[in-house]
């Protein structure tokens, strides 16, 4: 019982907490940029730029129809949100990194949640990354943590799996002999 309330605390607070990062770099963002050009760093391989997105990865479906937006992006994408957040609590057994990724992905995917509920289906993007004209597209601190969480339970789980099968040869070789 003790694991599973500092696991949903951890849960909880590690959500609460990313999304109040975003939030916060979204205000700065529609404060600071969208009234000024693009800022360029590092040789122009960072770029604070402000842009409002009406569609999800990379714009894509902001040529939907707005209802229709509004029930893919905001109804069914926070129907699965809280699915996934539930089944996470509820799990007795989830191992950290998992735990930290999908904490990662629900954090990024609330944050841009709140976007959409708050600011009409528009979830604000500022920042873009590239070498010459080989450029990202526009996205947020959100993002990040859903890149980032994806990444880390992909490799959790490709680990996980070569681990498995680690120990299913040992346990082979351990019974032949």
């Amino acid at each position: 019982m003790r694991f599973r309330l500092s696991k949903n605390v951890f849960v909880m607070l590690g959500i609460a907490s990313f999304v109040g990062c975003d939030q916060v770099t979204k205000v700065i963002a529609k404060e600071t940029l969208s009234t000024v050009a693009p800022l360029s760093f590092v040789n122009d391989m960072f770029r604070l730029t402000y842009a409002e997105n009406t569609g999800v990865f990379l714009g894509m479906g902001k040529g939907l129809p707005e209802g229709v937006r509004f029930w893919l992006f905001t109804v069914a994408v926070g129907a699965v949100l809280m699915f996934i957040l539930v089944d996470t609590l509820r799990r007795p057994n989830v191992d950290r990194w998992r735990l930290t990724a999908i904490t990662m992905i629900l954090a990024g995917g609330f944050g841009n949640l709140v976007d959409r509920v708050f600011n009409d289906g528009v979830v604000i993007d500022f920042m873009n990354m590239g070498l010459g004209p080989l450029r990202t597209g526009i996205f947020n601190v959100a993002d990040v943590f859903i890149t980032f969480g994806a990444l880390l339970f992909l490799a959790v789980e490709l680990t996980s799996g070569k681990e498995s099968s680690d120990t299913e040869t040992k346990r082979e070789r351990t019974a032949e002999a």
